[in-house]
């Protein structure tokens, strides 16, 4: 049986989230990966059983990391302008670091693999926990006004996710050049405070 080869692994890894971000879920072959690569496709296996379970692995490893960064220096008993903003300040600086996996991560969002990478990892499931307390703690204190969950994530999430996909592709709405800074982050994050208490 062959070794497996750490370095090599993590170039398999590199190349395929590329890949993805690049052609597409559908356009992307385990062939097209073995050639970025520089290796047959038969070493792909000795990592990976199929397509499905390279999506599934590399998909649950960043989602892994991703939940891990939200929630850092961050607590479902803080008060809820703190820890939104602290919300903001973690989803984008992982966003600024790791462009190339979050792009992964919302082509793979949309693929038939989505419910199984969340499901794979008690991560989510503990996210998710962290994430309904802070909600219904907030609505208990009253400094958040009860809405849908959908209508409340569009609002407290939206802008930001708008403004990083500005900054990712360099340029904001006509073709204007756009680097996302700090006063512009906080100054989306005041209006998306005002709609959302009380």
């Amino acid at each position: 049986m062959r070794v497996r080869d750490i370095d090599k692994e993590k170039l398999v890894v590199i190349n395929a989230i590329e890949l993805i971000v690049q052609d597409g879920f559908q356009g992307f072959s385990m062939n097209k990966l073995a050639k970025a690569c520089n290796i047959s496709v038969a070493t792909l296996y000795i990592y990976y059983k199929d397509k499905d379970d390279l999506i599934k692995k590399i998909g649950a490893e960043i989602a892994i990391e991703f939940f891990t960064s939200t929630i850092e220096n961050f607590s479902p008993d803080m008060p809820f302008e703190k820890g939104l903003w602290i919300q903001w300040q973690n989803r984008a600086a992982f966003t600024f670091k790791y462009p190339k996996k979050v792009a992964f991560f919302e082509v793979i969002k949309q693929s038939p693999h989505a419910e199984d990478i969340l499901n794979s990892t008690t991560k989510f499931s503990d996210f998710r926990i962290i994430m309904k307390q802070f909600i219904e703690n907030s609505l208990h204190n009253k400094e958040l006004v009860p809405m849908q969950f959908e209508v409340f994530w569009s609002i407290a999430y939206g802008p930001l996710y708008t403004l990083l996909n500005f900054h990712n592709e360099g340029k904001s709405m006509g073709g204007k050049p756009f680097k996302l800074t700090q006063d512009m982050m906080k100054e989306a994050f005041e209006a998306a405070i005002k709609a959302l208490k009380p």
